[in-house]
Order: structure tokens, then C-alpha cells, then sequence
């Protein structure tokens, strides 16, 4: 049966809102890169994945122009997705170490990824004005899951950013001063779901050693720790 979360996932793939953006992905999806010359792109916005009742979801940036907006499922057909996906595979959160397609299998447990903009961004610099536009799906994605979370992993700053407003938003907290990102940085308070900070999972991050597999593991086990998970 079709929940308010479905209901939500329908009308983010619909969302034309930012200019800028539609140009870029729906360009993407007719050129196309090579390698992907004789797949259909999905060219659209990209809603969350994962179970609807989750204590543990991941906050991403925006999905790649290749990975996402091509696939239609966050973080997959990526490098990024590679690295993510493999990790919660690892922590006992996928039921397999790759995501390669909509159709490949994939599923999560106790867990839910979705983006602070949900259209592909040139250079993967969504701007301000874009994450301000898209923060309402953010705030809906956050209320509708609200009863069962318990933490939210941060891939970057600027999804750390864009979770104030949201938690602000949706469970009426907000910290007494400002919480700079940084990875491993908690933040906790009564009445709404942690946050914890990761280093994103973007090739300059991983091709350079600044975020580890191990690193990532880790952040992964104190999620579930934090969300009560064996």
C-alpha cells in the first residue's frame, strides 16, 4: 500500500523548481557519457532509499550526474556508491557490497539514504538557493521517518548544514551556538535524532586517503551503537 513517504519519493521525481538544474541533468541524460551511450539515464530528480522505518539515515550532497541521475537511485553506479555501499555491506546495513542499478537487488537494513538536493549539480556545486529550494523534501523525508530515527550520518559539510534548518524544522531544536562539520563530530540532544559527521565519500576523498575504509567503518559502528543496533 502506497505511504506518505511513496507519496513523497513520486512528487520528488517530478520537481522542476530550480532552473538551473533541470538544464544540467536533463543535458546529462541526453549526451550522455560513453560508457553509458546505450543506457536510458534516468535524468530526473532522485528520491531516498531504504526501508521506511529506519534508525539510521545518510545525508548526502547531491546524487553524481553519472551515478544517480543516470540510475535513478541515490548513490548508485558511482564511485562514491562503490565505496558507501561496500561499507554497509560490511556493518551488516546491505544485503550486498554493490549498487549498480535500480533492478540489481540491493536492499538496506535499518537504514535510509537520501540527498540535501536531489537533482544532479554541475560540478557537484548545488548552490544555496538550490538547497534552500529542496530543503521542504528534506524536512518531509525527515518528518515522515521521525518516529524511528535515532541518528543521521553527515556525508560532508554541506549536508551538515543543510540538516539545521531540518532538525530545526521538524523537532524544534537547535544547537546554543554553531556546531562546525568535522569527521567523528557528534552532536546530540533531547528530542531529536543525532548527528554524526563523515567525510564524504567522493573520489578526492578516498583516492587520497583523507577518508579510509576503516574511518568509514567507524563511523558506520557508532551509528548503530547510538541507534541501539547489535
Amino acid at each position: 500500500m502506497e505511504d506518505a513517504l511513496d507519496r513523497l519519493d513520486a512528487e520528488i521525481s517530478e520537481c522542476r523548481r530550480c532552473p538551473r538544474l533541470v538544464a544540467w541533468r536533463e543535458e546529462v541524460a541526453a549526451t550522455r557519457r560513453a560508457a553509458f551511450r546505450d543506457e536510458e539515464y534516468w535524468g530526473r530528480p532522485v528520491p531516498g532509499f531504504g526501508p521506511h522505518r529506519a534508525p539510521i539515515a545518510i545525508l548526502g550532497l547531491a546524487p553524481a550526474a553519472h551515478g544517480g541521475n543516470r540510475t535513478g537511485r541515490i548513490f548508485t553506479g558511482d564511485r562514491s556508491g562503490d565505496v558507501l555501499f561496500a561499507a554497509l555491506h560490511r556493518a551488516g546495513l546491505a544485503n550486498q557490497a554493490t549498487s549498480t542499478s535500480r533492478d540489481d537487488g540491493l536492499t538496506l537494513s535499518s537504514t535510509r539514504i537520501f540527498s540535501a538536493v536531489r537533482c544532479a549539480p554541475p560540478d557537484n556545486k548545488p548552490t544555496p538557493l538550490e538547497r534552500d529550494t529542496c530543503a521542504p523534501f528534506l524536512h518531509r523525508e525527515l518528518r515522515e521517518i521521525a518516529p524511528d530515527l535515532r541518528v543521521v550520518i553527515a556525508l560532508g559539510a554541506f549536508a551538515w548544514a543543510a540538516f539545521w534548518p531540518a532538525v530545526r524544522a521538524v523537532y524544534g531544536v537547535a544547537p546554543a551556538r554553531k556546531v562546525p562539520f568535522g569527521h567523528g563530530v557528534l552532536w546530540r540532544a533531547d528530542g531529536a535524532p543525532a548527528l554524526l559527521g563523515c567525510y564524504h565519500v567522493s573520489q578526492q576523498n578516498t583516492f587520497t586517503g583523507r577518508l579510509t575504509p576503516g574511518m568509514l567503518d567507524e563511523v558506520l559502528a557508532r551509528a548503530k551503537q547510538i541507534a541501539g543496533l547489535p
